[in-house]
Parts: C-alpha cells; sequence; structure tokens
C-alpha cells in the first residue's frame, strides 16, 4: 500500500466518524475566527478576484460556503469522499461544488488546472498533517493551479505549536475529546520547520508576496476553559515574472 493511500485510508475513516454538527472538530472554527481574518490578509493580493477560488483539504466545507457568499466561483477539494459527503450535506443549496483531489498526485493539479484554467487557492493547516514526502508535490500542485494569475494563502502551525500539542496529548487525563480522533485514526499533526515552507514555495517557482503570525483557532478548549489556539505562519505566494 502506497504511503498516500495510507494517508487517504486514515482521513476516510476518520471523516466516516466525524460529527454532522458545526464545530464537531478539532479545527472546525467558526469562519468569523478563521476565513474572515485570513481573506482580510489575502483579498489585497488578489490579482483577479474573478477566478475561481479553490478552499485545498476543505474537509466539511465550512470555510468553503463562506467563501460562496463572497466569490463567484468556489470549488472545496479534499482527498477524502468522506469529508466531501460533509460538505455536501451542510450546503444543500450547492453555494460551492466539490471535488475529490489529491492535489500531490502528479498531474491531479494540472488537470482540474486545465478545467478551471488559473485559480486562487485558500489552504489551511494541510502541510503539516501531510506525509513529508507528499509536502513539496502538495505544493507544486498548488502551483500548477495557480497559473500565471492566481494566487495562494497558505497558513501553517509553526513550530511553536509543538509543544502546544504535545501538551494537550500527554494530558493525564488524556486528549482533550476532539483532539483524541486524530491521533486514533493515525493523523497526528506533525512539525513543519518554520523556514520549510517558504523553501517549498521558492522551490515550486512561487515568490512571496506577504507573510506573517495569527493564532490558529481551533473549537477545542484547555482544561480552564480557555480555547485552544495554536500559533502560526502564513504566506501569500503567487507566480511572479
Amino acid at each position: 500500500m502506497s504511503v498516500t493511500s495510507r494517508y487517504r485510508e486514515a482521513w476516510e475513516g476518520f471523516w466516516r466518524e466525524a460529527p454532522q454538527e458545526a464545530g464537531g472538530v478539532f479545527w472546525d472554527a467558526d469562519p468569523k475566527v478563521t476565513a474572515a481574518p485570513h481573506l482580510a490578509l489575502f483579498e489585497p493580493h488578489l490579482a483577479d478576484p474573478g477566478l475561481a477560488l479553490l478552499d485545498l483539504g476543505c474537509g466539511n466545507g465550512t470555510q468553503t460556503r463562506y467563501f460562496a457568499d463572497r466569490f463567484p466561483h468556489v470549488v472545496g477539494a479534499d482527498l477524502s469522499a468522506s469529508a466531501l459527503d460533509h460538505a455536501r450535506r451542510a450546503d444543500p443549496a450547492g453555494q460551492a461544488t466539490y471535488r475529490l483531489l489529491d492535489a500531490a498526485e502528479k498531474g491531479a493539479a494540472e488537470t482540474l488546472h486545465a478545467e478551471l484554467g488559473d485559480a486562487n487557492v485558500y489552504m489551511r493547516g494541510v502541510l503539516h498533517q501531510c506525509e513529508p514526502d507528499d509536502r513539496q508535490p502538495l505544493v507544486d500542485g498548488i502551483a500548477a493551479l495557480l497559473g500565471e494569475r492566481g494566487r495562494v494563502f497558505l497558513v501553517e502551525p509553526s513550530e511553536a505549536a509543538r509543544p502546544v500539542l504535545g501538551g494537550l496529548a500527554q494530558s493525564p487525563a488524556g486528549p482533550p475529546p476532539k483532539l483524541a480522533p486524530i491521533f486514533r485514526h493515525g493523523i497526528a499533526p506533525g512539525e513543519v520547520a518554520d523556514d520549510a515552507v517558504p523553501a517549498f514555495l521558492r522551490a515550486a517557482g512561487l515568490t512571496i508576496l506577504a507573510s506573517g503570525e495569527l493564532p490558529l483557532v481551533t473549537t477545542e478548549f484547555a482544561p480552564d476553559g480557555t480555547r485552544i489556539e495554536l500559533p502560526s505562519k502564513w504566506q501569500v505566494a503567487a507566480r511572479v515574472e
């Protein structure tokens, strides 16, 4: 079984068991504290807001639906069919469209680009959950989706998030309820070095237009009742001649 097959099956198992209700998954925070602040950072750098917007690794589509209220053509893409089942059930009006996609698979991103044309891409917290060998191919796939006019907003937990997650996982009471299924299905968050993401982007032929730090809000709470937020770093990048 390939690395990608193991990874896909882990996500299928996770999403088959995931609750349908909003906020039932660790990272499924309200768009007001996730996509909205990200969009405020992303939108000023869009060369063409009329391009399709691709929410890559969309999961159950919470952020996708937020974008669909603001852009003319929004596509939620994920490698898990079960995740897309959640997304479609939560979007009965079909505000967005949903596509099964493994953007790290050679040729898959090029095929979607041939259909959509250049696209803007939003990706939140996906690289650190990928197998290490899939990270550069995934960013290469993003570059293919962008084409010449697209822009990508990419946000990932920073190295400073590791002790936060480690402390939660090793709590005497066990990991919080919404974090436990991630570990149980073998998709525990991995560490991506802070300087690795810019290196992936540059290797894919992309130029970083803007970057910064921002807390990545979750739906889980610490034992003292405070909401768990993970330190994160974000980049906006594009193909610039």
